[in-house]
C-alpha cells in the first residue's frame, strides 16, 4: 500500500509540473538568448527528450516588442528549433501554450523525417503581412470601415475629416473639381489622398496643420473661436478611426497614430445668449412665410426639433390628444442617438395649427416635398433642402445672425424652457443624453440674482448733494 501511495504522489507531482508549464506566467521582457540561458529554464528543458511534449512546454516562448516606451508580448507562442546544425524560429500561431507545444513537437518530428526544405515549405510558406510602412491612407480607411460599427453617415464623416486633414498637410488641392461627383473630380482627388503613406502622417505634421488652420482665421476673436472649434471637431472625428477598440481588430499593428500626443484646443464656451426677439420673429413668420417654411419654423422654435427630425417627420408622430410629438426610429428617420428618442410636449395652440395643416394634405410627411427620402445616403440628405435654404435666408434677414439660424431656433426653444422651468426640464425637452451637455449651453436663471446692496446708494445724501452729483 505504501508503494502505491508513493506512486500516486509522484504521479500527482508530475501532473502539477505539467500544468504549471501549461499555464505559467508570460516570459519576462528579455531577449530569447537571455531567457534560454536561464539556469532554471535550461534545466527544465534538459530533463526531457525533444520528442517529449514536456520538452516543448518549457521551450516555447512569446516574442516581445516595444511600444509607447514599454515592452509588450506578442499574443501567439513561438519556438526556436535546432536540427542538423541549423536553427529557425517558428511562429506557432496560437495563444494556447499546450497547443503551441504540440505544434512545435510536430515540426521537430517532421524535421527528422523530411528535412529542412519540406518542413519550411509546410510550416513557414505563408506570406507575412505587409510591413506597417507600406500602409496607405486608403488601405487604412478601408480596414477601419470594416471594423467600426456605427451609422454609415457617421463613419463617412470620420473619413472625410481625416482625408481633409491629410489633404491640407500635403497640399493636395483640386479646386472646385473636388466637389464634382458626377464627372469623377471627387474620385480623382480622393485617390491622391488615399495614396499617401500612413507612416508619413506624423503627430508633428498634424500639430503644424492645426496651428496653420487656426492662424488662417487672422486676429478676429470671433473667427479665432470658430477656427478652434472647427479644428477640434475635425481632429475628434478623424481620431475616432484610430480608437483602440477599432485598432485591436485590424490586420495592421500600428506603433503610433497620427494624432498621438496632439492636444486639442481649449474648449470654447458654447453658452447660448439670445440675440433676437423670438416673439416678434414668431409674429412675423405667421404673416410672411409660405406654408411649408412656416411648418419648419414652428417645429424648430416651438418644439426644438432638429433639422433631420423635421425633414423626416411623419403625421403619425403627432399624438393629438396628449399634445405630444413622438420622435422615434422609423423607416425614414434614424434619430441622432438613442437618447434622442422621446416625446416632446408642445402647446395646445401648436397642435391645433398642425391639425389644420394635416386636413389640407394627404402626404405622409409633415413637410411636403417632391424629393424622396434617401435612406442609404452616407451624407446629410434632406428632402426639404429648398425650403430649408429659403427659411434660413428669411431668418437672417429678420435678425437671426447665427451661422446656423435654423439651429439657433432650437437653442432659443431650449433657452425659453430653461428660463421658465429649469435646466432639468430643458435637458428632457431637448432630449440631451446628459444634463451636463445642457449645462454647457444654458444657465438655470429662473430667479434674478443681484448683490442686494442697491438700497445703500441713496442713504446719507441730502437732496442738495444729489442735485450736485447728477448735475
Amino acid at each position: 500500500m505504501r508503494r502505491v501511495h508513493e506512486a500516486k504522489s509522484s504521479k500527482s507531482q508530475e501532473s502539477s509540473r505539467i500544468r504549471a508549464g501549461q499555464f505559467g506566467a508570460l516570459q519576462n521582457p528579455k531577449s530569447v538568448q537571455e531567457v534560454s540561458k536561464q539556469p532554471a529554464r535550461a534545466a527544465e528543458i534538459g530533463r526531457f527528450a525533444k520528442t517529449d511534449l514536456r520538452y516543448w512546454l518549457a521551450a516555447v516562448f512569446q516574442q516581445t516588442y516595444t511600444r509607447a516606451g514599454g515592452t509588450r508580448h506578442v499574443r501567439n507562442w513561438a519556438a526556436k528549433i535546432q536540427y542538423g546544425g541549423r536553427r529557425e524560429t517558428f511562429n506557432l500561431a496560437t495563444p494556447n501554450k499546450a497547443a503551441a507545444a504540440s505544434k512545435a513537437r510536430e515540426i521537430y518530428l517532421n524535421l527528422q523525417s523530411s528535412g529542412w526544405d519540406k518542413t519550411l515549405e509546410k510550416f513557414k510558406s505563408k506570406p507575412r503581412s505587409a510591413p506597417i510602412t507600406l500602409i496607405t491612407v486608403g488601405e487604412f480607411v478601408t480596414e477601419a470601415k470594416a471594423n467600426l460599427l456605427a451609422r454609415p453617415k457617421t463613419v463617412e464623416s470620420y473619413c472625410r475629416a481625416f482625408r481633409m486633414i491629410v489633404a491640407n498637410i500635403f497640399g493636395i488641392e483640386a479646386g472646385p473639381s473636388k466637389y464634382d461627383y458626377r464627372r469623377g473630380g471627387r474620385q480623382r482627388w480622393v485617390a491622391k489622398i488615399d495614396a499617401v503613406k500612413l507612416r508619413d502622417i506624423t503627430p508633428e505634421k498634424v500639430q503644424k496643420w492645426k496651428i496653420q488652420f487656426i492662424r488662417r482665421a487672422g486676429t478676429d476673436p470671433v473667427k479665432l473661436r470658430t477656427a478652434r472649434t472647427s479644428a477640434n471637431s475635425l481632429m475628434r472625428q478623424a481620431k475616432s478611426l484610430f480608437a483602440p477598440a477599432v485598432l485591436k481588430f485590424m490586420r495592421f499593428d500600428l506603433n503610433t497614430t497620427p494624432f498621438e500626443g496632439v492636444p486639442f484646443e481649449p474648449r470654447q464656451s458654447m453658452r447660448y445668449r439670445s440675440s433676437f426677439d423670438v416673439e416678434q420673429i414668431i409674429t412675423g413668420a405667421q404673416d410672411q412665410l409660405p406654408r411649408e417654411q412656416l411648418k419648419i419654423f414652428l417645429l424648430a422654435v416651438m418644439a426644438g426639433l432638429r433639422r433631420n427630425e423635421i425633414d423626416k417627420l411623419e403625421w403619425s408622430s403627432f399624438k393629438w390628444k396628449q399634445n405630444v410629438i413622438r420622435i422615434e426610429t422609423t423607416r425614414y428617420l434614424q434619430p441622432k442617438s438613442e437618447d434622442s428618442i422621446g416625446d416632446v410636449e408642445v402647446d395646445r395652440e401648436l397642435i391645433k395649427i398642425f391639425r389644420e395643416f394635416k386636413a389640407r394634405t394627404k402626404d405622409q410627411f409633415v413637410i411636403e416635398s417632391d424629393v424622396p427620402a434617401r435612406m442609404e445616403a452616407t451624407y446629410s440628405h434632406y428632402r426639404c433642402e429648398r425650403d430649408f435654404t429659403l427659411l434660413i435666408k428669411w431668418l437672417r434677414a429678420h435678425g437671426v445672425p447665427s451661422s446656423r439660424p435654423l439651429h439657433a431656433l432650437r437653442k432659443e426653444y431650449g433657452s425659453q424652457v430653461c428660463a421658465k422651468h429649469g435646466i432639468y426640464a430643458a435637458s428632457c425637452a431637448l432630449r440631451h443624453s446628459d444634463i451636463a451637455i445642457t449645462s454647457q449651453h444654458y444657465l438655470d436663471r429662473r430667479r434674478r440674482v443681484t448683490v442686494g446692496l442697491g438700497n445703500l446708494l441713496n442713504q446719507g445724501r441730502s437732496n442738495k448733494d444729489k442735485q450736485q452729483y447728477f448735475a
